[in-house]
């Protein structure tokens, strides 16, 4: 470990030893009695995923504070939460790291920082490329169009969709994961697997068209690679057992692919039209039911002073439970409190 490491290293641990104990004798003494587990995250928008997931798992005798890295300075990100856990020191019991997982859970034990996300037991994933992914989670999306329109009127079928647009784009996104894995990141950048594989043709009321858009883009993206790198076509095949048991399989690679494309180049150019469509049906029952001009101004103005915009709402989604990354989540957390006792 290089010196200003150490001494940055050295420097966290008495830092965040002396926020500890002064924390500690600021809480309520109904509290003081409870043992504080700090949660170090990535983010400002990582702290309210993270504190809904701890309170799912929380003890009478725990108490959870999920805050960003500190060390004098406002540098957020996977790197510097992970600054914590240099030699493996400053983490255990009663502090924790609570990191997307990007593309670290699928590389294994390729690069310095997959084997920290996947094997020391104080750093937890979201084994999803991202918080993004989760909010995206297909079940949940028809409940983010209602809250956002107040219309519980089902005009696409997003399941269908991100299974049709996964097992699209798995292939390709196998080509992906071997680069990274053989830590070459310029043969197939995600930028252009994120450029291939987005909607550029958008008609919600044509699932199919799109889909085909896609699909053409992606099969002439892989016939490059497969002409350029012959030999890698079958170590690409031979990730797909491994991929497997990470849960990530043809109709599932939507979670899995960079969560802030998924959300900005799929989901939300999805939603907005839909959302808009419920919309103007929903305005033009409130003109055709009204009795007169006045009560249809008031209903409109009512109506519309109500709606959420769709990007707001799914940001806010937290309605994904029952997708099985979450499960694992909530399973890695409850063994580390029954571990810690």
């Amino acid at each position: 470990m290089k010196h200003e490491d150490v001494h940055q290293h050295r420097l966290t641990k008495h830092v965040s030893s002396k926020y500890v104990d002064a924390a500690n004798a600021m809480r309520p003494k109904s509290e003081q009695k409870k043992q504080r587990v700090v949660a170090y995250v990535e983010s400002y928008d990582d702290i309210a995923f993270w504190r809904s997931i701890l309170e799912q798992v929380n003890r009478d005798n725990i108490i959870f504070e999920v805050k960003l890295p500190g060390n004098g300075n406002l540098n957020k990100g996977k790197k510097q939460v992970l600054m914590q856990t240099i030699d493996h020191e400053s983490l255990g019991k009663n502090m924790i790291a609570c990191v997307d997982s990007d593309y670290d859970f699928l590389l294994g034990n390729a690069t310095h920082t997959s084997r920290i996300l996947n094997k020391n037991p104080f750093v937890f994933q979201t084994y999803a490329y991202a918080i993004e992914n989760f909010q995206c989670f297909a079940d949940s999306l028809h409940e983010v169009v209602v809250k956002s329109t107040l219309v519980d009127r089902r005009n696409f079928d997003f399941n269908s969709f991100f299974e049709e647009w996964s097992k699209v784009v798995f292939p390709l996104f196998l080509w992906t994961v071997y680069y990274y894995t053989n830590h070459d990141t310029h043969s197939f950048p995600m930028y252009v697997f994120n450029k291939v594989t987005m909607l550029h043709y958008v008609n919600h009321r044509q699932p199919e068209k799109m889909i085909d858009a896609v699909r053409k883009s992606v099969t002439k993206e892989l016939n490059r690679l497969r002409n350029r790198d012959r030999a890698s076509q079958k170590k690409v095949n031979l990730l797909i057992p491994e991929m497997k048991k990470k849960g990530l399989v043809p109709e599932t690679c939507y979670l899995y692919v960079q969560g802030h494309h998924l959300m900005e180049g799929v989901v939300l150019k999805l939603l907005q039209p839909i959302c808009a469509e419920l919309r103007k049906e929903q305005e033009l029952e409130i003109k055709t039911l009204a009795v007169h001009k006045e009560q249809e101004q008031n209903e409109l103005a009512s109506y519309q002073h109500a709606q959420i915009d769709a990007e707001l709402m799914l940001r806010k989604n937290n309605d994904y439970q029952d997708l099985y990354l979450y499960q694992w989540v909530i399973r890695d957390l409850e063994g580390f409190l029954q571990h810690r006792k």
